[in-house]
């Protein structure tokens, strides 16, 4: 298994476009995942950050280190986004790997905290994550809100 990080690795550029769209976006919010990772290639500030989780030359899972994952909590920063594994994959811990990684880029970052937006309840908190509370969504919805330190 091997972590990928587009931005060190920028030749991933399209699968990881075409990966995160096909998990994430629908038609009109696909032009999100490909000017937001296009940019993070070139950016100069150190966010955002998206991964690839590789097996073999497979594409197995994804996450992004952003600045806010559209929810209300603008206070709090970064955010874990868009963990995926391909269910044929579940059941193994492959996600820890991407989330281990966001944690220790972020601590690098200098960040003390790692945050997400889920309603998933029990996943998270096998990683670290503690709930924290809820946040709004700009599209009427609220998700719960999970913080994690970085020091591993």
């Amino acid at each position: 298994m091997k972590v990928i990080n587009i931005r060190k690795q920028p030749e991933y550029t399209e699968r990881a476009i075409q990966y995160f769209q096909s998990k994430w976006a629908s038609e009109a919010s696909k032009p999100v995942y490909d000017d937001s990772i296009r940019r993070s290639v070139v950016a100069s500030n150190p966010l955002p950050v998206w991964y690839l989780l590789e097996d073999e030359g497979e594409i197995v899972g994804c996450a992004g280190l952003i600045t806010n994952d559209f929810i209300s909590c603008g206070d709090l920063w970064p955010w874990l986004c868009a963990l995926y594994i391909e269910p044929a994959q579940r059941g193994r811990a492959l996600g820890r790997l991407l989330i281990e990684q966001a944690r220790h880029d972020s601590a690098a970052m200098g960040f003390n905290s790692l945050y997400l937006c889920s309603d998933h309840v029990g996943y998270y908190e096998r990683y670290g994550f503690t709930r924290i509370g809820i946040g709004y969504h700009p599209w009427g919805e609220s998700s719960g809100v999970f913080e994690a330190n970085t020091a591993l």
